[in-house]
């Protein structure tokens, strides 16, 4: 009785998360936001709300690896401009590292951020996401992105065998753990974010064709 009490409770948790739909010139995804993250949920919650994605272009796309949109200044971008520098952010976001609840599993969504030599508390962007792609790993692969986790971390984050069983199995960035705000994941248009992360890219990793989120709705 106590473990089917348990999943319920889980199941009416995972059903009572805010989703966010993206309308792309590419198709529609949507995002289901992590109550686990409350501050990230609620500012991404008030930005949808405000319109601040609709006309957002993905400014950063690689493949095999992820997407990122959320530069309100690539709404009106100029033609090869790189964007994605943030100057102009009014605030950040305190970080809500959740590891190993939260992975950088593919179809995650989390919070871009400056790096640890301006931002050592590793606050999250304001606005700017990225959703992640990744690849699937083999032991191997994993023994070598845990050698970059120790080195990113100095040793704070390790992989256990149910981690590592999920990135053999569902893939992702697993080199990205505990060093950003995963706040949500993709649950429709996965397809979607497949075919924008196989777009051709110039040199700032910006897509040749601009891909721009038409309106971003809660639902």
């Amino acid at each position: 009785m106590t473990m089917l009490l348990l999943c319920v409770l889980r199941m009416q948790a995972q059903e009572q998360r805010p989703v966010v739909t993206l309308l792309t010139d590419s198709g529609t995804i949507k995002i289901a936001l992590y109550n686990e993250t409350p501050l990230h949920r609620d500012n991404f919650l008030k930005l949808v709300r405000e319109g601040f994605y609709d006309g957002v272009l993905f400014h950063r796309v690689i493949f095999g690896f992820m997407i990122q949109t959320g530069d309100s200044l690539s709404r009106h971008a100029e033609p090869g401009k790189l964007y994605g520098d943030g100057f102009y952010e009014k605030y950040k976001i305190p970080a809500e590292i959740r590891y190993p609840q939260l992975l950088h599993r593919r179809w995650a969504v989390a919070a871009a951020r400056e790096g640890d030599e301006k931002n050592p508390q590793m606050e999250s962007s304001m606005c700017q996401f990225y959703i992640v792609y990744g690849r699937r790993f083999n032991d191997d692969m994993l023994d070598e992105q845990q050698e970059k986790l120790d080195e990113y971390t100095k040793g704070r984050i390790q992989m256990s065998p149910e981690t590592r069983e999920i990135y053999k199995k569902y893939g992702g960035t697993p080199h990205l753990d505990g060093q950003y705000t995963v706040f949500g994941e993709v649950i429709d248009g996965r397809d979607v974010v497949d075919k924008i992360q196989r777009v051709d890219t110039d040199a700032n990793a910006r897509p040749k064709g601009d891909i721009r989120i038409l309106k971003a709705t809660v639902e």
